[in-house]
């Protein structure tokens, strides 16, 4: 009996081959890689030039802005509180507006004051309770009206701080805020509009100090009632998108700009998550804490690495990035004058100060050049309707023959689609973050992606994509389901954001609605080209799902890409996890942010292309990019003087009257490679502080939080902290009195204690701030209005009260505390100076340039009451 002939195969959808399906993959990489390269030069403003100095006076000009910027971070060392270099930028200040004032013709009436504001209050930030005492901090304001305008009219305010933080020349952070201002209110001059309402300028000096200048200005200056709108800029890096990451309250501040930018950068999801990132701006005082006027909040956010450092400096600016703001600036000037007191903006502000206008609007920009703004009312609308459309599905699946049985069976199997995509994209944020930590357990460096961004996109953009495409290998379904279920995964995401109460879901709702234009566009071209091989058909009805989502991917791109490079570069001061997990922390969000991206740029392609894609052969493919790509990163060093790792380093001297009991340097690190890491890396300060032996890490060389006290809160930053014996008698060359804390007077009465205390500066004149550390029995004290907040632990031990004191030194400061038993009331007081000693220098000089350190002295002594 002859052998029976083998059945034959019926050739598949995907009966292409390999060789179809890697062409499939280069085409669509190609794709996604011209499409990155247009967001990314959106993203870092290339589209935008700047112009010179010598540009017309009629327009903004970037040139100017960077001539203000040299006099004010590079012919002025340093504009910290407590250093010459802040009284001399108030002076340049001062003296260019009043030049402009000087030379405005008779249509305008100009003011100009220094003025001196003081005050107390308290507040949370970093999630802890701090009370802020605080004098004589300078504030320079501006005021540019019409010759016929009132004292009385409702004013636009224009707020940016002239201070720099610790250690930092501060040329973003906010020197070009400053700088803008000045061209700003000189283009208000020289274009010759006159503004409709007053424009107030406040050049506030004590931002950096907790909000202080912004405070004293609201609560104190005679302008602080006419505010009627604000714009505060700001800046968390070098350039890059200036997005409005808050806005409010109400919505008319966000739709003014919506209608007015040139160059608009906004989405409503940054206000959504901007209480995640350690900081806070002026906004909250004008917005929030004191005021509730409606207002934006505009932030330089790329440029991260350089962010309070030493290498904040000019050079590292992001050209055409205050072009850009600039002329955004002018225009939302123009526009928040000329509506301020429209019917619009009275019912907004009416609504927001009865608390009435509580829901957010939904808007974003699509890369700089048009924005998309609805109401809160009409989101409701329009993100219900993808989960509404996912409903009904199964009746056009099964039309004419619909049952409630068809309809069911059919919703359950798209459901079951819903599945196979929602597990995809989890495996596509877990796999990746599972690589990042199996990374670590061969390599002894976290963060190598930190200096190279690219490699994160190489590590985990392939492990990603095996993440979505796996469940399609191993779980069969049809193309028309797995489409529809990750319709639905995207509709129901949506519908998450509307009923969370959340600004977003702009993103996953543009990602439904192009889905169902490419699924059209699609059904379409097989209708028409029916008559072709299946391959043909199947090769056509890809690019004809793929073309019309182009707009939609472009956006993702533009939306994920910023938002990985911006957690990557926050990741070198989001603080230090102790160990042996917080090692790990770092990698993992960003392999499973990058994941999340992935799930959204390419999740709406995996559908259609994964009948291409999901083969063995691709996903061995991805799996050894992803394996080199680590291999790779492994060998590089995470750190540059592009990208520098952030240090602290404190000289404590430990005082009692004015004699010196103790002195030593305090280190700690902001992220999550510890100071073993550093030293390694820095063997000649690690001799040096050891006297050439080697350098030990045993725990009598840790040191707690209370130890940093004076920079609290942001010692709750840190974990792994050493200190090291220092030198004690070289300060007294420097400065002969220290400070020191002296009973005036004591008052009892029925268990109560009332202590009247001075606290003398001594001989210091670089200081920054001097903080208070009460605990004991306080019942009451003199500052914030006499109201005691809630204690708050430091570390570990019994729970205090904590005032940070900022302002000239040269008056000592006076205040009372009061006790309600005779239990004794301990006082540390710290005070942080930013005079090193030689010996100091001399170690911070030993650490390589890509460690960045910020350097002070702290005064630190005890008191029992």
């Amino acid at each position: 009996m002859a052998p029976r002939a083998p059945p034959r195969r019926r050739p598949g959808p995907a009966a292409g081959s390999g060789a179809g399906s890697v062409r499939v993959l280069l085409a669509l990489a190609a794709l996604y890689g011209a499409l990155s390269l247009l967001a990314y030069r959106v993203i870092y403003m290339r589209h935008v030039a700047p112009l010179g100095d010598d540009a017309p006076p009629g327009d903004f000009s970037e040139g100017r802005v960077l001539r203000h910027l040299h006099r004010l971070s590079v012919d002025i060392p340093g504009r910290q509180e407590g250093s010459p270099g802040l009284e001399a930028a108030a002076q340049y200040i001062k003296g260019e507006l009043e030049g402009l004032a000087a030379r405005a013709g008779p249509e305008y009436r100009i003011e100009v004051e220094e003025t001196l504001v003081s005050g107390s209050f308290s507040m949370m930030f970093l999630r802890h309770r701090v009370t802020l005492g605080y004098r004589n901090h300078k504030n320079i304001v501006m005021r540019i009206s019409s010759n016929v305008s009132e004292d009385d009219d409702p004013s636009l305010l224009v707020n940016g701080h002239f201070d720099s933080p610790l250690g930092s020349p501060g040329a973003a952070d906010c020197g070009s805020c400053v700088a803008s201002m000045l061209e700003l209110s000189r283009l208000i001059i020289d274009s010759g509009w006159v503004p409709s309402r007053p424009v107030i300028f406040l050049f506030n000096g004590a931002e950096e100090l907790f909000l202080l200048g912004s405070h004293g200005f609201i609560k104190t200056h005679t302008w602080n009632s006419t505010i009627s709108a604000f714009i505060n800029i700001e800046a968390s890096g070098s350039g890059g998108t200036d997005l409005v990451c808050q806005s409010g309250p109400g919505s008319w501040p966000s739709r003014v700009y919506a209608q007015t930018a040139k160059y608009p950068m906004a989405n409503s999801v940054a206000q959504d998550m901007f209480g995640i990132i350690p900081g806070d701006t002026d906004y909250r005082i004008f917005a929030e804490d004191i005021t509730n006027i409606p207002g934006l909040d505009i932030i330089f956010v790329l440029g991260g690495y350089f962010y309070h450092t030493s290498y904040d400096t000019l050079e590292n600016l992001l050209p055409g990035s205050i072009q850009a703001r600039g002329e955004n600036l002018f225009h939302l000037v123009k526009a928040f004058t000329n509506s301020m007191l429209s019917k619009e903006n009275e019912i907004s502000n009416k609504g927001a100060k009865d608390g009435i206008e509580d829901s957010r609007p939904v808007f974003f920009d699509y890369l700089t050049w048009f924005m998309v703004f609805y109401s809160r009312d009409v989101s409701l609308i329009l993100h219900s309707l993808p989960i509404a459309i996912f409903f009904l599905v199964p009746l056009f699946l099964k039309f004419p023959n619909i049952t409630l049985m068809s309809w069911s069976v059919t919703l359950l199997d798209l459901i079951r689609g819903m599945l196979l995509h929602a597990f995809g994209v989890i495996l596509a944020i877990f796999i990746p973050a599972g690589a990042a930590a199996l990374r670590l357990l061969f390599t002894k460096n976290a963060m190598n992606w930190f200096a190279h961004p690219f490699l994160a996109f190489f590590m985990f953009v392939p492990a990603s994509l095996i993440g979505l495409l796996l469940p399609r290998i191993a779980w069969g379904l049809s193309e028309q389901t797995h489409f529809w279920g990750a319709f639905g995964l995207y509709s129901v995401i949506t519908m998450a954001y509307v009923l969370a109460g959340l600004s977003g879901g702009f993103l996953t709702f543009f990602i439904s609605i192009s889905m169902l234009l490419g699924h059209l566009i699609s059904i379409i071209i097989k209708r028409k080209w029916n008559q072709r091989s299946p391959k043909q058909i199947m090769c056509r009805s890809l690019v004809a799902y793929v073309v019309p989502m182009i707009p939609c991917l472009l956006y993702c791109l533009y939306y994920g890409g910023f938002l990985i490079q911006f957690l990557i570069e926050k990741m070198g001061m989001m603080g230090s996890l102790p160990k042996p997990y917080g090692y790990f922390v770092p990698d993992i969000i960003v392999g499973a942010a990058l994941g999340l991206v992935v799930g959204w740029c390419f999740g709406p392609l995996a559908p259609v292309a994964s009948r291409w894609l999901s083969k063995t052969s691709i996903l061995q493919g991805l799996l050894q990019v992803t394996v080199v790509a680590l291999a790779i990163s492994s060998q590089l060093f995470p750190y540059s003087t592009g990208a520098p790792k952030r240090v602290v380093l404190q000289h404590t001297y430990v005082t009692d009257a004015n004699d010196i009991v103790d002195s030593n340097y305090g280190f700690s690190v902001v992220d999550a490679n510890s100071l073993e890491f550093l030293f390694n890396n820095a063997p000649e300060a690690a001799k040096w502080l050891k006297d050439n032996s080697e350098l030990s890490f045993e725990e009598k060389y840790h040191s707690d939080r209370s130890s940093w006290v004076a920079l609290y809160p942001v010692p709750f930053l840190f974990s792994g902290s050493l200190k090291f014996q220092a030198q004690t008698d070289e300060i007294r060359k420097h400065y002969h009195k220290f400070p020191q804390l002296l009973v005036q007077k004591t008052w009892s009465n029925n268990g109560h204690r009332r202590v009247h205390l001075n606290l003398s500066l001594g001989s210091l004149s670089e200081i920054w701030t001097a903080v208070l550390n009460v605990t004991g029995p306080l019942s009451n004290w003199s500052f914030a209005d006499n109201m005691l907040p809630a204690p708050q632990p430091v570390s570990g031990g019994p729970p205090s009260y904590i005032c940070r004191l900022s302002g000239k030194s040269d008056v000592d400061w006076s205040f009372w505390l009061e006790a309600n038993s005779s239990e004794s009331l301990r006082i540390d007081v710290a005070v942080l100076d930013q005079y090193l000693v030689d010996s100091t220098k001399s170690l911070k000089s030993l650490f390589p340039s890509w460690a960045d350190l910020t350097a002070f002295t702290t005064f630190f002594s005890t008191y029992y009451l």
